[in-house]
C-alpha cells in the first residue's frame, strides 16, 4: 500500500491548481464544444484590440490634420473602407481555410512555406507588441487620473496586468474571455451613447459641416497644392493604421470557435468590422462637430467628452459619464491585450506543427491550453514593457508594421489563388477584386508605415522579425537533418515487414501463450518506426532469450493539431493501435508472447508514469526499456528542440523504485 503522503499533491501543485484550475478530460466528447467560443464571446476576446484602437487610432489621424480638421472626415471614410475591404478579404480566407491558420496558412499553402513562416514570425511579433502596447496604454490611462507622485508605480501596474492576463489564459480561452465581458460592454455602450448623442445634438449643423469641409479643401490646396494635400491625408491615413490590427485574429483563431467554425468566424468578423467602422467614423465626426482642440495632458476623447457634457443640466451626471467612459477606455486597453494571447499561441502552435518552432509549443496542458505559447507571449511582453519602461510613445512606433507584412502576404496568396481559379465554378472574379483591392491597400499602408516609423525605431521591429526568421530557419534545418538521420533507422521497418511475410514455425495470426516463468520486456515506443525497432532489436541482442514476453507501450499525445473533436482523437487511437499491432505480430512470428498497451493524453510523461506501474502489477517480472537518440553534437540548442521524454519518465519511475533501462541509439 502506498503511503498517503506519496499521493498528496505538492504545495506547487496546489498553488497551480488554485490559479490555473483542475485538469480537463480530453476524452469528454463534449469538451471541445464546451471550450469553444460563440461569436459574441469571440467578439469580446478578439474585437477588443480593434475597438481599443479608437483610443489612439482616430486621435493620431486628427492630430496630423489639426490645421485642417475637416479633412479628417475623408480619412475616416477611407479608414472605414479599408476595414470593410480587409474584413471581406479575411472572410474569404475563412472560407478557404475553415480550420484556421489565417495569414500563416494562406502564405504557406498558396505562396511558399518560407513565406508562410515569415508571415507567422511577423504575426508573433505583432501579437507580442499588441499585449505590451495595450497594457502600457491602459496603465497610462489609469495614471492620468492619479497624482504625479504615483507615476513610479505605473510600470509595476503594467507588469501586473500582463501577469493577470497570462494567468487567465492559462485557465483556458473561455475562462479568459468571460471576466472581460462587463468591461467590454461598458466601453461599447458608453461610446455608442457618446457618438449617438453628439450626432443627434448636431444634426442641424450638417450643412455647416459640408461647407467647412469644402473650405478646408480650398485652404489646404492653396497652401500646399493638391498633391501636398493628398500626401498630408495619406500620412494621416498611415498614422491610423493601428486601427486595422486585430482583424486577422479571427481567421487565426478559428479552432477555438463554436461549430460550424467558418460561419461563427464570419459572424465574429462582421461584429468586429461593424463596431470598428462605427467607432472610427463616429469618433472622427464627433471631434469635428465638437470642435475638439489639443489640450496638454488630455486625450482627444477626454476633450470631446467634456465638450459634449459641458451644457448638461446636471454637472454631476456629466462628470460621472466622462469618468465612467474614460475608465472603460483604460480598461478596454488592458482587455485588448487578450487578442495577443488568443492569436499568438495559435500561430506559434501551427508553426511548431510545421517544425519552424520547437515542437513543445504545439503541446497542450492538462487544461487543454497551448500553455508554452501563452507563457512565451506573456514573458516576451513583460521583457518589452520592462525594456522600454512601459513607454507607449516608443511601443506605438514598433507597433503595426509587422501585421501589414502578414496582410500583404495573405492578400498576395489569395490573389494568386483566385487567378489560378479563373474560369472555374468558383466566384473567382469577385474574389480577385476583393483581395486585389486589399493587396493594393495593405501594400500602400506597409510602405507608409515603414517609411514613417523607420527612423523613429521601426527598424528595430524589422530587425527583431528578421532575427526570428533566421531562428526559425535554423530550427527547421535541424529538424529536417534529424528526419534524414532517422530515415536510416526506418530501413528497419522494411526489414521487419519482409520478415513478417516469410514462413515461420507459427501460424500467421495464432497468438503465443504468456509464459509466467519468463521475464517480460516492457518496451516504450513512439510508433512503428526505426527508433522502436532499433530498441527492440537492442533488447534481443543484449539479453538473448531472457525475455519471451513483450509488452509494447505507446502514448498518443493530444496536441494543437489533433484536438479538434472526438473524430480526430479516435483516429489517433486507431493509428496507435495499428502501430502496436505491427510490433505484436512481428514478435509473435518470432515465437514470443506480445501485446500492446496504449493511452491517449496531453502529457506523455505523466501518461507513461501512470501506465507502466499498472502493467507491472500484472507482470511483476517486467523490466522497462526505451531508446534515446544520441545526436552527433549534443548542444543546448538540440536540447531545446527535443523533449527527452525518456529521461523524464525514467526519473518518475526511479522515484517509485521501478527499474528502467535506456538504450542509446546513435544517429
Amino acid at each position: 500500500m502506498h503511503n498517503s503522503k506519496e499521493n498528496r499533491p505538492s504545495l506547487a501543485s496546489r498553488i497551480r491548481r488554485m490559479i490555473v484550475g483542475g485538469a480537463r478530460d480530453p476524452h469528454d466528447p463534449d469538451m471541445a464544444h464546451k471550450m469553444a467560443l460563440i461569436a459574441f464571446f469571440a467578439f469580446v476576446g478578439l474585437g477588443a484590440d480593434g475597438l481599443s484602437s479608437s483610443c489612439y487610432g482616430p486621435p493620431e489621424v486628427f492630430l496630423v490634420l489639426l490645421q485642417y480638421p475637416f479633412l479628417s472626415l475623408f480619412v475616416a471614410l477611407a479608414s472605414a473602407l479599408t476595414v470593410i475591404v480587409i474584413s471581406m478579404s479575411y472572410a474569404q480566407v475563412i472560407d478557404l481555410f475553415p480550420n484556421g491558420g489565417g495569414g500563416y496558412m494562406v502564405a504557406s499553402h498558396l505562396l511558399t512555406p518560407k513565406l508562410g513562416m515569415i508571415s507567422g514570425c511577423a504575426l508573433i511579433i505583432d501579437y507580442i507588441l499588441t499585449i505590451a502596447l495595450s497594457v502600457a496604454s491602459g496603465a497610462d490611462a489609469i495614471f492620468s487620473f492619479l497624482p504625479t507622485d504615483a507615476l513610479p508605480w505605473k510600470i509595476w501596474v503594467s507588469v501586473f496586468g500582463v501577469v493577470v492576463l497570462t494567468a487567465l489564459n492559462m485557465r483556458g480561452v473561455k475562462e479568459s474571455v468571460v471576466p472581460l465581458i462587463p468591461v467590454f460592454m461598458v466601453f461599447v455602450f458608453s461610446h455608442l451613447f457618446a457618438i449617438g448623442y453628439v450626432l443627434a445634438t448636431h444634426v442641424g449643423e450638417m450643412g455647416r459641416l459640408a461647407g467647412n469641409t469644402v473650405s478646408d479643401v480650398h485652404t489646404a490646396t492653396s497652401q500646399m497644392g493638391f498633391l501636398g494635400m493628398i500626401l498630408l491625408m495619406l500620412r494621416a491615413y498611415g498614422m491610423g493604421a493601428g486601427t486595422y490590427t486585430g482583424i486577422e485574429a479571427v481567421s487565426n483563431g478559428l479552432p477555438m470557435l463554436r461549430e460550424p467554425r467558418a460561419r461563427t468566424g464570419k459572424r465574429t468578423m462582421m461584429y468586429m468590422a461593424s463596431s470598428l467602422v462605427i467607432a472610427v467614423v463616429g469618433l472622427m465626426f464627433c471631434y469635428v462637430l465638437c470642435g475638439v482642440k489639443f489640450q496638454e495632458g488630455k486625450t482627444l476623447n477626454a476633450v470631446m467628452l467634456e465638450t459634449m457634457t459641458a451644457n448638461w443640466s446636471s454637472p454631476w451626471a456629466g462628470h460621472a459619464f466622462v469618468l465612467v467612459t474614460l475608465i472603460s477606455e483604460a480598461a478596454i486597453l488592458f482587455v485588448a491585450g487578450q487578442t495577443g494571447f488568443l492569436g499568438g499561441p495559435r500561430v506559434i502552435a501551427n508553426m511548431a506543427l510545421d517544425r519552424w518552432l520547437p515542437n513543445r509549443f504545439a503541446t497542450l496542458s492538462d487544461r487543454l491550453v497551448t500553455q508554452n505559447g501563452v507563457l512565451l507571449m506573456g514573458g516576451a511582453a513583460l521583457i518589452l514593457i520592462v525594456g522600454t519602461g512601459g513607454s507607449v510613445q516608443y511601443l506605438v512606433v514598433l507597433y503595426s508594421i509587422t501585421v501589414f507584412i502578414t496582410f500583404v502576404l495573405a492578400q498576395s496568396g489569395m490573389v494568386r489563388h483566385w487567378w489560378n481559379a479563373r474560369g472555374t465554378a468558383e466566384p473567382w472574379k469577385r474574389g480577385l477584386w476583393i483581395n486585389g483591392i486589399g493587396l493594393v491597400l495593405t501594400v500602400f499602408i506597409l510602405v507608409c508605415m515603414t517609411f514613417i516609423k523607420f527612423k523613429d525605431g521601426g527598424w528595430l521591429t524589422l530587425i527583431v522579425t528578421g532575427a526570428l526568421v533566421f531562428l526559425c530557419l535554423a530550427i527547421r534545418r535541424h529538424y529536417d537533418n534529424t528526419l534524414k538521420l532517422l530515415k536510416r533507422l526506418d530501413m528497419l521497418v522494411e526489414v521487419s515487414r519482409v520478415s513478417q511475410d516469410r514462413p515461420s514455425g507459427h501460424k500467421k495470426d495464432e497468438p503465443v501463450a504468456f509464459d509466467p516463468d519468463k521475464k517480460t520486456a516492457i518496451i516504450l515506443v513512439s510508433g512503428f518506426n526505426g527508433l522502436g525497432l532499433h530498441t527492440l532489436f537492442g533488447v534481443v541482442r543484449l539479453f538473448g532469450n531472457t525475455f519471451k514476453n513483450y509488452i509494447f507501450v505507446q502514448v498518443g499525445v493530444i496536441d494543437a493539431g489533433n484536438f479538434k473533436g472526438p473524430a480526430e482523437l479516435e483516429h489517433l487511437k486507431t493509428h496507435i493501435d495499428d502501430d502496436l499491432n505491427s510490433y505484436v505480430k512481428y514478435m509473435q512470428r518470432q515465437g514470443c508472447y506480445a501485446e500492446g498497451r496504449s493511452r491517449v493524453g496531453t502529457d506523455a510523461v505523466l501518461s507513461l508514469a501512470e501506465l507502466v506501474p499498472e502493467i507491472l502489477e500484472e507482470y511483476p517480472q517486467g523490466i522497462c526499456f526505451a531508446g534515446q537518440l544520441v545526436f552527433p553534437e549534443d548542444t543546448s540548442f538540440t536540447r531545446l528542440l527535443h523533449n527527452y521524454v525518456v529521461f523524464a519518465v525514467q526519473r518518475r519511475l526511479y522515484s517509485r523504485g521501478i527499474p528502467f533501462v535506456i538504450l542509446p541509439i546513435r544517429v
